[in-house]
């Protein structure tokens, strides 16, 4: 399955696609990444790797011009499925990559998604709160931030004395396991959208 991953960050949950797929883990081939930033490290990881990379620049683009370079690069790869590992840019999806583009995110949604939940601001937000769990949401990508359909979710709990730092490593174990479940799943066919929902055959 010829995949995109897009970054905006260090790259390691890239570097765990990786891994995976050159052990026979992951049947995926990763044929492009996409950068929104030139001087990260997840750039480095996927040259080092001898994936092609692609730095599509945000600053002094409308959304529209580019969520345009984007696709387009997209296309050109011609790519199954759109994987977003740390991906902080608006990108304006097409109607035909609907439920093609998966995402990540390191909170049980629905809570703490939307604009500005992103890193660190998560892990702030559930310690400020007191919740008692966290976790990690893989779910389809749409035109509104963490509102996509989820696909699946991993739990942890939230120790005494937790730093965002402690609570970040833990739900980062659980998202190298929870991401790539959901990419075998849409691999074996196995994800149906019904009405808004994700159901599992």
């Amino acid at each position: 399955m010829r995949v995109a991953v897009l970054i905006s960050g260090s790259g390691r949950t890239l570097q765990n696609f990786i891994e995976l797929s050159r052990a026979g883990q992951l049947p995926i081939e990763i044929v492009l990444v996409i950068s929104s930033r030139p001087d990260v490290a997840g750039v480095e990881r996927a040259r080092r790797a001898a994936v092609p990379v692609e730095v599509i620049g945000r600053q002094g683009l409308s959304v529209e011009e580019f969520s345009r370079r984007v696709t387009e690069a997209i296309e050109a790869a011609r790519v199954d499925l759109v994987l977003m590992a740390g991906w902080l840019c608006p990108w304006l999806i097409p109607p035909r990559y609907e439920n093609r583009v998966m995402n990540i995110h390191p909170a049980l949604l629905p809570k703490y998604g939307g604009k500005g939940f992103y890193g660190h601001h998560v892990h702030e937000a559930v310690l400020a709160a007191g919740d008692r769990e966290s976790g990690c949401t893989v779910h389809f990508a749409n035109n509104e931030y963490d509102a996509g359909p989820i696909i699946l979710q991993r739990r942890v709990p939230v120790l005494p004395g937790d730093t965002p730092d402690t609570l970040a490593d833990r739900v980062f174990q659980q998202e190298c396991i929870a991401y790539p479940e959901a990419i075998r799943l849409f691999a074996e066919g196995r994800l149906k959208v019904r009405e808004g929902r994700v159901e599992i055959g």
